[in-house]
């Protein structure tokens, strides 16, 4: 692979070019975004290939990477397919949801002859823009990704040596197992993160006795309110079930209270303890 284009200068797509610059020698990786500062930024970092013209990011490219909010894919990618010959180009994404990307996208890379292959790292961060990118992001990270149309066997090597240079575990499975499980282990704490934060901090000023305890928990909940709203949004479907289970628990532990059930409340301690402690 002689080039790579990253669509988006925010955390991750920094990051990935940061990443790639150091561990993938002779391959071009240019980083595109729609804002001259956000260029300057990736530059002053150290980002040696950036750009805010979209044809130029990807002529010649043998992969693209959209790094982009969900929403914004289907746009940017059409503008590119108008341009440029996509044909044999292998797209991916790094959206926390995967059914969206891969429905919305799938004619427009169809009609092009592109292949269309999910990838999600899971290495984000509470942090958000470019100035917050690290080179060492992904190393040890899981990247989950999704060949729900059957590409070669070729095209899914490429992509799974791509995220493996950066540091990644890969492991593949399909969308809708993908939403599945990120609705619990990855959308579901973040969302009780941020209740975490609503209810705790009621009273802004309790805050000064907060230890560990409640930094840890509510950590996520300083990610970037519009881009959680958009997860949450579109995996509604997946995410419905597992809060309904957290209101259940909370129910039960009410009732212990009301019951003064000490025994119960242990064993759901415990039960706890035992999941986390086998993380």
């Amino acid at each position: 692979m002689n080039k790579i284009a990253v669509l988006g200068s925010g955390l991750l797509g920094g990051s990935m070019v940061l990443a790639a610059q150091a561990r993938m020698p002779g391959v071009t990786v240019v980083l595109w975004g729609r804002r001259e500062e956000s260029i300057r930024e990736a530059n002053d970092l150290g980002i040696q290939h950036a750009t805010t013209d979209l044809e130029e990011a990807v002529s010649g490219a043998e992969m693209i990477i959209l790094a982009t909010p969900v929403g914004a894919m289907l746009g940017i990618l059409d503008a590119v397919s108008k341009t440029t010959s996509l044909k044999g180009v292998i797209i991916t994404d790094v959206g926390s949801v995967k059914l969206t990307p891969r429905d919305t996208l799938e004619k427009v890379v169809h009609d092009a002859g592109a292949c269309y292959i999910g990838s999600h790292p899971m290495a984000g961060s509470e942090q958000a823009g470019i100035l917050a990118a690290d080179a060492e992001l992904f190393i040890g990270a899981a990247c989950v990704m999704t060949n729900d149309f059957d590409h070669s066997e070729n095209k899914l090597k490429a992509l799974h040596d791509f995220w493996q240079s950066l540091g990644c575990e890969c492991y593949q499975t399909s969308s809708e197992e993908h939403d599945r499980v990120m609705a619990r282990i990855s959308h579901l704490p973040h969302l009780l993160a941020s209740v975490g934060a609503l209810v705790g901090l009621k009273h802004p000023d309790d805050g000064k006795f907060a230890g560990n305890g409640m930094r840890d928990t509510t950590r996520v909940a300083s990610g970037h309110p519009a881009m959680w709203a958009e997860i949450l949004l579109r995996n509604r479907g997946a995410i419905r079930e597992p809060i309904e289970e957290v209101i259940g628990h909370l129910r039960d532990v009410l009732a212990f209270l009301d019951d003064s059930g000490e025994e119960q409340l242990e064993r759901l301690l415990d039960n706890a303890k035992q999941l986390r402690d086998n993380l």
